[in-house]
C-alpha cells in the first residue's frame, strides 16, 4: 500500500523526492547499507533501491535481468516512459541491439579529439560568465555560472543556437526536476520534441557539421536512420548533457564554498586538479538511473518480480566504505578512485570525456578568477533531486 506522508522507515518506505533526502542523503545511505542494502518502497508505483557498490555494479552489468527500457527514476503519470518517444532515448534507454549501434553513432562526437576542440570555447564562455559578476562581490554560483556552461556546449554539439539556452534549460528542468508535475513534464517534453523535429527536417535540407546532421546522413542496415531514432538520440544529448554536468559543477562549487581550505589547496596546488575532479565526481555523483526487472528473480535475498523498478543508486555506491577509504570525506589527492559517477557496464556515460572537460575548465577558471569565496548568509542553498541531484542556487560572496 502506497504512503504519502513523511518517511518513517527508509528500508521499507523510501522516497527519493523527500526534502530531507534531497538535501542530505548521505546518512540515509549509510544506514541502509548497514541495515538493508536493498531497500523497498511502494511510493510512486513501487521500486527497489540498491545502495552498495557491489550490488549496483552487479546489477548494472546484468543486462539480461535488469533492462534499460525505462530509465526514469520517477514514473511518468501518463504511462509514457522516456518522454513517450517511439524509440525512447537511445542508447541510454535501449537494450541491445538498438543500444549497440546507436551508442556507436554517438561515441565519435564525445571522443577526446572532439572534446578537445570544444575546450577553447568552454574556457572563453567561463571567462565571459565570470566577467558578468566578478565586480559585484557576489553571485549565484549555480544559476549564474554552473547552469550556464553545459547547455551552451551541448548547443554547439547539436548545432542549435545558444541564444535558446534558457529555453533548453527550462525544458530539461521540466522533464527532470519537476517529474512529479505532469503539466510541467508535458510542457518540457513537447518543447524538446517539437523543436528537435524541426531541426531534423532543417538538417535534411541543409546539412552542417553537427551531431543532428551526422545522424540524418547516417545509414544503418543499408537504410537511413529513422527520424524517431535521431529524435531520441538528440533528445538524450540535450537532456543528459545539461542537468547532469551543471549539477556536478554546482556541487563542486558548493563544496569549495563550504570548505575554503580545499579551495585554497587547489589554488596553491593546481596540479591536483585532475585528481580533485575525479574525487568531486565520486563524492557528489548527481545521477541515479532506473532499470526494469525482465523476469521473476531473487537478488540479494529480495524477491523481485517482472516489471519491478530497480534504482541504480550510483551516488550511494560511490560513498560505500567497503570500497572507498574515508568514503564520506572529500580527499583531493585520492590515489585510487574507481568511482561509478558515469555508470557501469554497457551504459556507462558516452559523454564522460565532455563532462570531465567542462568540470575541469569551469573549476580551474573559477579558482583563478575567484580564489576566495564563501556562502552568503542572506540566502539559502537550494537543491533538486530525483533522477539528478544538484544545487539550484548557491549564493556566494567574494572579494
Amino acid at each position: 500500500m502506497a504512503h504519502d506522508g513523511p518517511v518513517i522507515d527508509w528500508a521499507t518506505d523510501f522516497d527519493v523526492m523527500d526534502p530531507g533526502y534531497v538535501l542530505d542523503p548521505f546518512p540515509i545511505w549509510d544506514e541502509l547499507r548497514a541495515k538493508c542494502p536493498v531497500a523497498r518502497t511502494d511510493r510512486r508505483k513501487g521500486a527497489w533501491l540498491l545502495t552498495t557498490y557491489a550490488d549496483v555494479t552487479e546489477a548494472a552489468h546484468d543486462i539480461e535481468t535488469f533492462s534499460s527500457l525505462k530509465v526514469g527514476v520517477i514514473p511518468p503519470t501518463d504511462d509514457a516512459p522516456n518522454l513517450g518517444l517511439p524509440f525512447g532515448l537511445p542508447p541510454i534507454s535501449a537494450d541491445p541491439p538498438l543500444h549497440t549501434w546507436t551508442r556507436r553513432l554517438l561515441l565519435p562526437w564525445f571522443s577526446n579529439t572532439r572534446v578537445a576542440s570544444l575546450e577553447p570555447m568552454t574556457r572563453q564562455l567561463c571567462e565571459r560568465l565570470i566577467d558578468g559578476f566578478a565586480g559585484n562581490g557576489h553571485a549565484d554560483a549555480a544559476a549564474d555560472y554552473a547552469q550556464q556552461i553545459p547547455v551552451r556546449v551541448i548547443a554547439k554539439t547539436l548545432g542549435v543556437p545558444d541564444t535558446l539556452s534558457d529555453t533548453f534549460t527550462g525544458w530539461v528542468r521540466d522533464v527532470l526536476e519537476f517529474a512529479d508535475d505532469p503539466v510541467k513534464v508535458a510542457r518540457g517534453r513537447q518543447g524538446i520534441v517539437n523543436y528537435l523535429l524541426e531541426e531534423i527536417d532543417r538538417r535534411k535540407a541543409d546539412p552542417r557539421d553537427d551531431l543532428i546532421s551526422s545522424l540524418v546522413q547516417t545509414e544503418h542496415d543499408d537504410a537511413p536512420v529513422e527520424d524517431g531514432v535521431v529524435l531520441g538520440i538528440a533528445s538524450l544529448v540535450l537532456i543528459a548533457g545539461i542537468d547532469t554536468t551543471w549539477s556536478a559543477i554546482g556541487s563542486t562549487l558548493w563544496h569549495l564554498a563550504t570548505h575554503p581550505e580545499h579551495a585554497q589547496r587547489l589554488v596553491s596546488e593546481p596540479q591536483l586538479l585532475p585528481t580533485a575532479v575525479e574525487e568531486f565526481l565520486r563524492a557528489y555523483s548527481p545521477v541515479t538511473m532506473a532499470r526494469v526487472v525482465t523476469s521473476d528473480t531473487e537478488f540479494k535475498g529480495c524477491p523481485m518480480h517482472t516489471g519491478d523498478k530497480v534504482l541504480m543508486n550510483f551516488p550511494a555506491a560511490n560513498r560505500d566504505p567497503e570500497v572507498f577509504d574515508r568514503a564520506d570525506e572529500v580527499v583531493l589527492d585520492r590515489a585510487h578512485n574507481r568511482h561509478v559517477a558515469f555508470g557501469s557496464g554497457i551504459h556507462r556515460c558516452a559523454g564522460s570525456n565532455l563532462a570531465r572537460m567542462e568540470l575541469s575548465v569551469a573549476l580551474e577558471t573559477w579558482l583563478r578568477r575567484i580564489p576566495v569565496f564563501g556562502l552568503s548568509g542572506d540566502h539559502a542553498v537550494t537543491w533538486a533531486g530525483g533522477q539528478v541531484r544538484g544545487p539550484r542556487s548557491i549564493p556566494v560572496v567574494f572579494r
